[in-house]
């Protein structure tokens, strides 16, 4: 152990001021001139997924392998985090993951996007015609790319076991910079410019994909309140809705990671049980299970092929990479997440929690709703694409509900599992913002409470805009991905490395 303590409290002042002050001045830059904010981004998007996308494909991909062999090779007997048992229960911990990974995109994007796929077929799948039964396949498979095994791997795995053997093992801060501890050593958790750029960095984009579902739910939580109810959809109402989320939130930040996030997160994971009870009691059951089956299939069948595709790159830039960048910009501090709620665990448990059973929920999950969906458009053509074509992404989720029996209450349950989802993702990264910023495990309130309002505020004023001031903040991740995937790379060797050591010092 060396003279790092783990357990001391101070802010890291130039990581606070520069990520806090990048995203005020992103804010103060989309009021003055939207439009150059938007083209800017634009540009960068584009830059990033042209020369990145075959980076980030190759990282995600590497990442889920090495971290396979790691897990069921002798090294998945190694305990982190120097607890003989873990904190907490197997459901409270998988339901956390479960709510704090998959975030709102679990019930925004599982509703969207296999229809968007139905109705215009990917270039994967060249030659089926859009919106045939051939189509109902290759839809769901490739949204299982995008939110499958790769995705979930890199959020938790080689990040994790490097961080956990940093912070628990070798006793450096929790900070992101930790990730490069097995190469620099106490120098880089020390006074560092490359230590305090990673820092920056991973807080920024883990900061623009946290607002970015803030600011969709007022979207979507507005469509559907407007759709159920009659209530108003304005500008009002969507950010009145955010700052009650916001407030929420923050309430459930103080409280700490034992309390809120957790209670949070179990009882939506309960709610998303009775909604795949409900939609497969009410829905087309028989449609879901045979669909998932040959759609799965076919993805672990082109696993490697569609994992890797690169001949439509305006496609690509659109769906797989995008969301490839979206979950590669949350890496580190997802890590970081993991890592907190993780002491004591095993790197098999790890895994095969992580990169196994949370994508077959999140592919079975994606089946059900957008299954869902493309089963009504099939029976009832326009009845999703419709409000999809018209209202966007938002309108998808309630147009789905309104194919069952008992519509209101189901689109209302549905709002209300995505808005639990959000507020336990803002919840978890206010108080990982915190930990990045304190190398803490257990940061003050009133820095969880700040972040989680910081990110509200900015929410509010890019949703008072315009929502492609939401959507610029969103497709800033693609960018800030970049440096994170530079970053995340250092894992493909480190994290075998303190496998290796740690599996010496625990003599297994």
């Amino acid at each position: 152990m060396n003279n790092l303590s783990k357990n001391k409290q101070t802010i890291d002042k130039p990581v606070l001021f520069l990520s806090g002050g990048a995203l005020l001045a992103f804010v103060i830059l989309a009021l003055v001139n939207q439009e150059m904010v938007a083209n800017g981004v634009s540009y960068l998007f584009d830059w990033s997924a042209t020369y990145f996308g075959k980076v980030y494909q190759i990282l995600l991909l590497g990442t889920f392998f090495i971290a396979l062999f790691l897990g069921y090779s002798k090294y998945g007997k190694i305990r982190l985090g120097k607890l003989d048992k873990p904190e907490m229960s197997n459901f409270k911990w998988i339901s956390i993951i479960m709510c704090t990974l998959l975030a709102a995109g679990g019930v925004f994007w599982a509703a969207a996007e296999p229809v968007s796929h139905f109705l215009t077929v990917p270039p994967h799948f060249s030659g089926i015609e859009a919106g045939s039964a051939e189509a109902v396949s290759p839809a769901l498979a490739t949204s299982f790319v995008d939110w499958g095994f790769l995705a979930w791997a890199i959020l938790g795995t080689l990040g994790t076991f490097v961080l956990m053997y940093a912070h628990y093992h070798r006793g450096a801060p929790l900070k992101p910079r930790a990730l490069l501890y097995p190469i620099f050593g106490d120098k880089i958790m020390q006074k560092s410019v490359l230590g305090t750029f990673v820092d920056v960095f991973s807080i920024i984009s883990v900061a623009a994909g946290t607002i970015g579902p803030i600011g969709f739910l007022g979207l979507q939580a507005g469509y559907g309140l407007n759709a159920l109810f009659g209530v108003p959809n304005n500008i009002v109402i969507q950010c009145m809705i955010i700052i009650v989320i916001v407030i929420l939130a923050a309430i459930s930040a103080a409280t700490g990671i034992h309390k809120g996030i957790q209670i949070m997160s179990r009882y939506n994971i309960i709610l998303s049980l009775f909604l795949v009870g409900a939609v497969l009691i009410l829905g087309p059951a028989l449609f879901i299970f045979d669909s998932y089956l040959e759609s799965f299939g076919l993805y672990v069948e082109n696993f490697i092929t569609m994992s890797t595709f690169t001949s439509d790159g305006a496609w690509l830039g659109g769906w797989t990479v995008f969301f490839f960048a979206w979950f590669l910009g949350y890496a580190p501090m997802m890590a970081l997440f993991v890592s907190r709620i993780s002491r004591g665990r095993t790197i098999r448990e790890i895994v095969t929690a992580i990169a196994v059973i949370a994508p077959v929920v999140t592919t079975f999950w994606f089946t059900i709703v957008g299954g869902t969906g493309i089963a009504g458009e099939k029976s009832n053509p326009g009845s999703v694409s419709g409000p999809l074509n018209s209202d966007g992404p938002p309108a998808a989720m309630i147009a789905i509900a309104d194919q069952l029996p008992f519509g209101t209450i189901i689109g209302f349950l549905f709002l209300l599992a995505t808005i639990i989802f959000v507020l336990t993702t803002t919840d978890s990264m206010s108080l990982t913002i915190s930990m990045a910023i304190t190398g803490n495990g257990d940061p003050s309130r009133l820095l969880r409470v700040f972040w989680a309002f910081l990110m509200g505020i900015v929410a509010t004023v890019l949703i008072t805009i315009g929502e492609s001031s939401i959507d610029a903040l969103q497709s800033f991740i693609v960018v800030t991905a970049v440096p994170v995937s530079l970053l995340m790379l250092t894992t493909f060797w480190s994290a075998p490395r303190v496998c290796r050591e740690l599996f010496k010092e625990q003599k297994l």
